[in-house]
This record gives C-alpha cells, sequence and structure tokens, in this order.
C-alpha cells in the first residue's frame, strides 16, 4: 500500500502567498498514484476564524483523483488555552461543517489508518478525554491490523524526555499517555508535520516522521531544529514494514517565512514570541 502525505499547505483565496505551490504537489501526487493521500493539517492560513479560508482549501484537495483523508492543524481549528486562537466548539463546528470530522480510523488491507486532532491533546477541552476513550477503542478493536497515526502536531522536538515545550511538541503527562498506548498496539508510524522541519526517527518499534511543508521554511523566526528544511511531501508504504521517503517536490518554491510574515501574518505584539506564535 502506498500513503501519500502532505501538510502545512496553508491556503488562502485572500492571502494567495503559498497556493502556487498546490500545481506541482497536485501533479506530483498524480505521479506517483497513491492509494491515499494523508493531510496532516494546517490546510488553511487562517480557517480557524475564516470560513472562506477552509472551503477554497477542500475544493482544491478535491481535484485530486485518489482518497483524501485529513486532520486539522491548529491554523484550522485553533490551538491551546491562552493562544490568540484557542481551540473551542465554534472552530471544531466549523471544520467538521466545512471539512468533515477532526478524526478517523480508516482500514486498509490489513492496516488501521488513524487520524487525531492532536490540537485537543494537552488543550483541556470537553472532548480531549472523549478523543482519547476513542483512540483506546480503535487501537483496542483493530483484530491484528498494524497501525499507522498521523496527527499535526509531533509528539515531542528533541527528545521522548524532554519538558513542556509549548506550542511545538505535546506536553509531557498527554506525550506519555500517548507513549504507553503507541507501544502497546504495535504502532508501527506516527507521521506528523506542524514544524516546518523534515525529519524521520524512531521510537522503540514505531517509525517517527515529521512531513515537510508545501508552503513555507522559516529562517530566523525560529531555533534550529532536527532534520532539514525543504518543501514536498512524503510517500509511505505500508507493506509487512514501514518505509517512509521524504520528497523534495521539483517546481515547488521554499518560501521563506521571515520575507512575507507581515503580509500573511500580521504581528499584534513587539514581543519576541510573537512572530513565530502567530506564524505556526
Amino acid at each position: 500500500m502506498k500513503i501519500v502525505q502532505i501538510s502545512d499547505t496553508h491556503f488562502s483565496p485572500s492571502k494567495p502567498h503559498f497556493n502556487g505551490n498546490w500545481e506541482p504537489i497536485r501533479r506530483w501526487i498524480e505521479e506517483v498514484k497513491p492509494d491515499l493521500v494523508v493531510h496532516t493539517g494546517d490546510l488553511t492560513i487562517d480557517g480557524a476564524d475564516q470560513e472562506d479560508d477552509i472551503v477554497f482549501s477542500m475544493a482544491l484537495l478535491g481535484e485530486l483523483d485518489v482518497p483524501v483523508l485529513v486532520v486539522p492543524g491548529n491554523h484550522d481549528v485553533g490551538h491551546m488555552p491562552g493562544s490568540h486562537q484557542p481551540i473551542d466548539d465554534a472552530r471544531l463546528e466549523r471544520w467538521r461543517h466545512l471539512a468533515g470530522p477532526d478524526r478517523f480510523a480508516k482500514d486498509i488491507g490489513n492496516w488501521r489508518m488513524i487520524g487525531l486532532n492532536s490540537l485537543l491533546v494537552g488543550s483541556g477541552h470537553a472532548e480531549e478525554q472523549a478523543q482519547f476513550d476513542w483512540l483506546v477503542e480503535t487501537l483496542e478493536g483493530r483484530e491484528g491490523r498494524r497501525v499507522a497515526i498521523f496527527a499535526h502536531k509531533p509528539l515531542f522536538v528533541d527528545d521522548p524526555a524532554e519538558g513542556d515545550t509549548g506550542y511545538w511538541g505535546a506536553r509531557p503527562a498527554e506525550r506519555q499517555r500517548l507513549f504507553d498506548l503507541i507501544a502497546a498496539h504495535d504502532v508501527a508510524l506516527y507521521a506528523s508535520g506542524h514544524l516546518h522541519w523534515s525529519w524521520q526517527g524512531e521510537m522503540g518499534a514505531t517509525q517517527l516522521l515529521w512531513a515537510p511543508p508545501t508552503s513555507f521554511i522559516i529562517d530566523k523566526l525560529e531555533r534550529e531544529m532536527p532534520g532539514e528544511r525543504l518543501v514536498g511531501g512524503v510517500i509511505h508504504h505500508l507493506e509487512d514494514d514501514v518505509t517512509s521517503e521524504i520528497v523534495a517536490v521539483s517546481g515547488m518554491i521554499a518560501h521563506v517565512l521571515d520575507e512575507v510574515i507581515d503580509e500573511v501574518y500580521p504581528r499584534a505584539s513587539t514581543t519576541a514570541a510573537a512572530p513565530v506564535e502567530a506564524a505556526e
């Protein structure tokens, strides 16, 4: 089975800075001929508050002639409590109405594909526990199938035992709950996006992967992270084992966020942390 993963497209009808990368990534997907495409969030620039961004972005995905599954990112449904756009009922409902469910489980052959709304993890929202209970049930009912999990946010940035990285990864307590489930249920792959870096690693028997964005890379607005800066996509081959290939797709432009941030994500604060939080 062949799955293409794309992430962090950041489409918008009113801020079209990154829309031009859609045509080369669409052509590449047609050439690859996957069985399934999974988009791991930040489909939009501001779907958290702009309905048109979600409608426009879903129409682009609708141009693909293969099945597509999507999980939301922070730009689609909001982020942590206290942020500029915290995840809430209205933002979740907008996504579900216009884009579809914010989590999924799909069986293909001897594999179970699971998509998580990682913005609920650590959010304190009423649906956080409901999603966790659903995940437990979905893993326990896999009937021997191997598992691949797709989400927007990674489990950690530098080290599985790291502290709270705030914006970037899962908080330690919630992360450990996920670690325990992953170890107990033959999860072969945990694939995410969000960081605008591409990287592959492993944690025990689980392959970890950060998909590259299709939109932009970040230069000096954020620290160096593991992996490399590129724009493109990922090809996952799920057979008896998992093999994943990160691809720098020909014809795409590696836009640099630093150069356009004030056009795309106007900064309302002079604090040092504001540019990155607004951008990501």
